[in-house]
């Protein structure tokens, strides 16, 4: 795991040849939490599903303990407020992420984005961007958002119903 922010911006670098696996793989693991939190950061207003949506996308994704989880959603937090663009996060995700791994992505993207039982505009911005930038089909997306929106009914029912 990443441990200093001068770790996160060396992350950003091209790994050198010769380095270890592990470092791709926390490349990797922040461009892919950059994107998550960029759909929790396009809302004005803050709900702390949506935090708990990224730390549990974190760790389905990558199978991190909920600390390596946190701590990586620190970080890309931190280069989410300091990035330009996100095309330093979106190239490492197209070098290394097939069609499926991208499509599960924007699924937990989705996710998060629907954490807080309303989907803005500029969550629904953020994801249409992230996904022209990892090239992703229009079809492709549109049948992860509908995933992430069922999966997000159905947990809204099932809490409802344990309220009740």
């Amino acid at each position: 795991m990443l441990k200093t922010l001068k770790d996160l911006f060396d992350s950003l670098m091209p790994a050198a040849p010769g380095s270890p696996p592990q470092a791709e793989e926390h490349t990797l693991q922040l461009a892919t939490a950059v994107m998550l939190v960029e759909v929790m950061r396009a809302d004005t207003s803050f709900h702390a599903g949506e935090r708990e949506a990224v730390h549990a996308a974190l760790r389905s994704k990558f199978m991190l303990g909920a600390d390596e989880a946190q701590r990586l959603a620190e970080l890309a937090e931190a280069a989410a407020s300091r990035a330009t663009d996100l095309f330093a996060f979106t190239s490492r995700i197209n070098e290394r992420f097939d069609m499926p791994q991208k499509l599960r992505m924007i699924e937990l993207m989705w996710g998060v984005a629907y954490a807080d039982g309303h989907l803005s505009e500029h969550e629904r911005h953020v994801m249409w961007r992230v996904a022209d930038l990892l090239h992703v089909p229009q079809g492709a997306y549109v049948h992860a958002r509908l995933r992430a929106q069922q999966a997000a009914q159905a947990a809204q029912d099932a809490g409802s119903a344990g309220a009740g």
